[in-house]
């Protein structure tokens, strides 16, 4: 069984272990989220970065209140498009609505399939500091040099950050560079430990390749049925184009350009997909690893069943993926 910190283990004994839903972009998860909240008295803490952002919805696949069916949702629509996510201001508000939520006798259940943010919610995990100066030096040089140039070098600075980061991730990996050099340690010491810190039944859903495919393709076009152009007209007086996050999330990068007359909506929606696709892989490669994970068909018509068949077991043997 995982490690758990001695801080919670007695206080968390007696109540039913979060649950956690994850795994790559469109394979449902939201969907299980709320069925499970429901079967269990439960209340969902998201742990999908895109959808912190309020009025990013269509793009972000964000239920709608109709489709959350009652089930108190968390860490859905706190901070604007201007911000910036933050994993450690996440974890902090997170956990503090895991422990309210189990508090009250109801069931934490975290969904999302952003890796590093329900590690953070889950998992000891140590922010380490951060300084704008420092990364604006770094992304400066990102911008010269290329992704590759950089990851060049934290790779001699840090091979195992180096190993652990694609070098096309540039912006985990000026992260990195900033660390190594605001701590003067290795980043990789302050990456996530497979250690819960309170007990946690992860439940993964995945699909073929083909099945995610045909998924991500429908999910692009979609977004521009349900009127993406129109939600991201609303945002622009928000400051939309000036946040350096949200402006560069999938959908929303696209349908700037749209606006721009640089792209065709069938373009856009092409290129949607692709980043997409792009993302389902990054996802896979994060979450495969974990062997806490209980891996579920998310096409298999008794997915409910065969969920709250995991997490209604006891805890000590539910805790640990196969």
């Amino acid at each position: 069984m995982p490690a758990m910190s001695d801080d919670v283990a007695s206080r968390s004994d007696r109540r039913h272990p979060v649950v956690a839903v994850v795994g790559p972009t469109a394979t449902g998860k939201s969907d299980l989220g709320v069925e499970l909240a429901l079967a269990l008295g439960g209340e969902v803490v998201n742990a999908d970065a895109s959808q912190l952002y309020r009025g990013m919805d269509i793009g972000t696949a964000k239920l709608s209140p109709g489709e959350r069916r009652g089930v108190v949702h968390h860490q859905l629509d706190v901070i604007d498009v201007t911000d910036e996510a933050s994993v450690a201001a996440y974890q902090q508000a997170a956990r503090a609505d895991i422990d309210a939520i189990s508090d009250r006798g109801a069931v934490p259940v975290v969904v999302g399939g952003s890796g590093l943010y329900v590690r953070a919610a889950l998992d000891r995990l140590e922010i380490p500091p951060t300084d704008a100066a420092v990364r604006a030096r770094w992304e400066s040089r990102l911008a010269a040099e290329g992704p590759a140039a950089l990851h060049a070098e934290l790779a001699a600075r840090d091979p195992a950050a180096g190993a652990a980061i694609l070098p096309s991730n540039g912006r985990r990996v000026v992260r990195a560079l900033e660390v190594v050099e605001l701590t003067g340690r290795p980043y990789s010491a302050t990456m996530p430990t497979r250690e819960l810190v309170r007990p946690t039944v992860m439940l993964g859903l995945r699909a073929d390749r083909d099945t995610l495919d045909r998924r991500v393709e429908a999910r692009a076009r979609r977004m521009y049925d349900q009127g993406l152009l129109d939600e991201v007209r609303s945002l622009l007086p928000h400051g939309l184009r000036d946040g350096r996050t949200a402006s560069r999330a999938i959908g929303y990068a696209q349908a700037l350009r749209v606006l721009d007359g640089a792209l065709t909506p069938e373009e856009a929606v092409a290129e949607t997909a692709q980043a997409t696709r792009r993302l389902v892989r990054r996802q896979e490669s994060w979450f495969r690893p974990d062997p806490r994970i209980h891996w579920l068909d998310a096409t298999a018509p008794d997915l409910l069943q065969q969920a709250r068949r995991l997490v209604e077991r006891p805890a000590d043997s539910a805790t640990m993926g196969r």
